[in-house]
């Protein structure tokens, strides 16, 4: 059951509370929020965070239902006239009702986007990232000279909110914008900054990257030999049928088959995300050794917002890819600069 509540952290918006819905489960988002151990972002992260997994997996799942479900549907079509009750092909009733259901998933996807869903908050998940690292180590435009780092801070966060779906979630909490973690970093030396910043945050997200980038490469490779084979399969069985040894038409099976992995393959994009994470890889190593060599908080704070610069460069480029794979519209959340 979805209700209202008020965001009670009066630290966090002295000024007014913000109406925000809430669902369940809240034990996973304040799990994404606050690990023992490792950085904690804001509140307004985990839920976004918790959002986008579950529009991803609603997007993929419903995606692979339906492609495999017209694939069925073709598979029955072929055998239709070999079994009949009475005057009724069995298997045709059976190829209408899975064309019934990849009709029903497609008007879904279509009337639901999950997609969009899974785009969008994983767009404000970033954003909220971004905006906590640059914050916690001092980088523009929160650097340790900025008077009103705290109140741009949550300006910021609160410009988010605004910017956020009405029906994003978000747990009961009275933490604040800033987290004891953000502060305890921020109260540090350059030294301790510097040497948090490029281990927690760049080479974390470098070596994220350079996982992701064999990951989907390897999938890419694995799916075309994958289809290779099943067109080889295909030709055969046409050859087989023409040659009068096979009555049933299964290189139809095989086409739909085929069109149905091409279909997923554009969907998952591995080939593209694998050639974008291997290059957002390199770029994050060139810049752990550029912050390596600085000893001065202004040219950190000009560093730290150039490396941010480069982890949201890489975002906004999968995103419109993503986008563009679905025809979906592109939202963006984060303006600071």
């Amino acid at each position: 059951m979805t209700r209202r509540v008020m965001l009670l952290s009066s630290q966090c918006w002295p000024d007014h509370r913000i109406p925000v819905r809430v669902t369940g489960p809240w034990r996973r988002l304040r799990a994404l929020v606050s690990v023992e151990g490792s950085p904690t972002f804001p509140p307004l992260y985990g839920a976004a965070d918790a959002a986008s997994g579950t529009g991803r997996r609603r997007f993929r799942n419903a995606t692979g239902l339906r492609l495999l479900a017209a694939v069925l549907a073709a598979a029955a079509s072929t055998v239709s006239g070999l079994v009949l009750r009475g005057r009724v092909e069995v298997f045709g009733v059976v190829a209408a009702i899975f064309f019934l259901v990849a009709l029903g998933l497609e008007v879904w996807l279509l009337a639901d986007r999950p997609e969009q869903s899974w785009y969008d908050r994983r767009a404000l998940a970033e954003s909220v990232k971004t905006l906590s690292w640059r914050y916690a180590v001092g980088g523009l435009p929160f650097s340790l000279a900025e008077d009103r780092a705290n109140a741009r801070l949550r300006d910021e966060i609160d410009a988010l909110l605004d910017d956020a779906d009405d029906d994003l979630t978000l747990p009961p909490t009275s933490v604040d914008v800033v987290t004891s973690w953000m502060a305890e970093l921020r109260a540090g030396d350059l030294g301790t900054r510097r040497e948090r910043y490029i281990k927690e945050r760049v080479l974390d997200q470098q070596g994220w990257y350079a996982t992701k980038s064999k990951y989907n490469s390897r999938r890419a490779r694995a799916w075309k030999v994958a289809l290779v084979w099943i067109e080889i399969g295909g030709a055969a069985l046409a050859l087989v049928k023409a040659f009068g040894f096979l009555e049933i038409d299964i290189a139809s099976i095989t086409s739909a088959a085929i069109g149905a992995g091409a279909a997923w393959l554009g969907a998952e994009q591995h080939e593209l995300l694998g050639r974008s994470y291997a290059g957002a890889s390199r770029e994050l190593a060139i810049v752990a050794s550029r912050l390596s060599d600085v000893d001065d908080e202004d040219a950190w704070a000009r560093e730290v917002a150039s490396a941010e610069a480069a982890v949201s460069r890489e975002h906004v480029m999968w995103r419109a890819a993503r986008a563009a794979s679905t025809g979906s519209r592109l939202k963006t959340h984060h303006r600071t600069r």
